[in-house]
């Protein structure tokens, strides 16, 4: 068993009074391999501190996605100039979405949807080696609708479209909320998950003792089925952002 590479989300730790030189300098020497979800601009220092961008938004929105075949068109043309951008950069993942729940439209016809979105841009993923992330959110507090929110519902996605190139992000924040029992799930669905994210529930802050999960015993579980991604810290930091990242680490450095 290998030591799990661990990357920060750029999102949560920006603007907290460390500028971004010193953040990404101060991640890369306590030991974190990537950073993402950071914009196109700050790549370069990025990669100047040799940090790997991990992932990057593959198309608009969250809510306006794949389950919709009148954005379909718009989505594709989306992530192909993305998977270019990914390519010049050596972004490993792009993110992508379900969006929200229609109206007359069951879970099942959702997934069949999303997969006939996804379909004709899957082998640009694999011409380019870069895995196309669907991302497993919680629609009981932070995405009211969402229909990605079950790890079966992802599972099934993703055999229809039947790539390689499309998996599954985990984000244990957001399943913790919809269905716990996150180890279980790591070991009876790692084949589809193709990237993680980390935060502590509730109130998405630092993987402390003042939320329910504990992470060592998580991050030896994805150890233990030999992925070789990333887990990405995206949790909001109580106080200073460069110590919560260290502690995050730590924490995590159990492989």
């Amino acid at each position: 068993m290998s030591n799990i590479k661990q990357s920060l989300s750029f999102w949560c730790f920006d603007n907290r009074g460390v500028s971004t030189p010193d953040l990404l300098a101060a991640a890369a020497k306590i030991g974190y391999a990537a950073v993402e979800l950071i914009p196109e601009k700050h790549w370069a220092v990025a990669h100047d501190n040799g940090l790997v961008i991990a992932s990057h938004g593959g198309h608009a929105s969250i809510s306006s996605g794949l389950n919709d075949s009148s954005q379909h068109g718009r989505i594709r043309d989306e992530i192909r100039r993305n998977l270019d951008l990914a390519v010049r950069h050596d972004v490993k993942n792009l993110i992508i979405f379900s969006g929200e729940r229609i109206p007359g439209q069951s879970d099942d016809e959702g997934a069949k949807v999303s997969a006939e979105g996804i379909a004709p841009v899957a082998a640009d993923a694999e011409k380019a080696g870069v895995t196309l992330v669907i991302e497993l959110l919680n629609s009981k507090v932070d995405h009211k609708g969402y229909l990605c929110d079950r790890t079966p519902w992802a599972a099934s996605f993703i055999a229809q479209v039947g790539s390689p190139r499309v998996k599954a992000l985990y984000d244990i924040y957001h399943m913790q909320i919809m269905e716990g029992d996150i180890i279980r799930t790591i070991r009876d669905y790692h084949q589809i998950f193709g990237h993680y994210h980390t935060a502590g529930n509730p109130g998405r802050r630092d993987l402390d003792t003042d939320q329910e999960l504990y992470y060592p015993p998580i991050i030896r579980a994805i150890a233990e089925t030999n992925y070789d991604g990333y887990v990405g810290h995206e949790f909001i930091p109580k106080a200073d952002p460069i110590a919560a990242l260290a502690a995050a680490y730590k924490l995590c450095d159990v492989g």
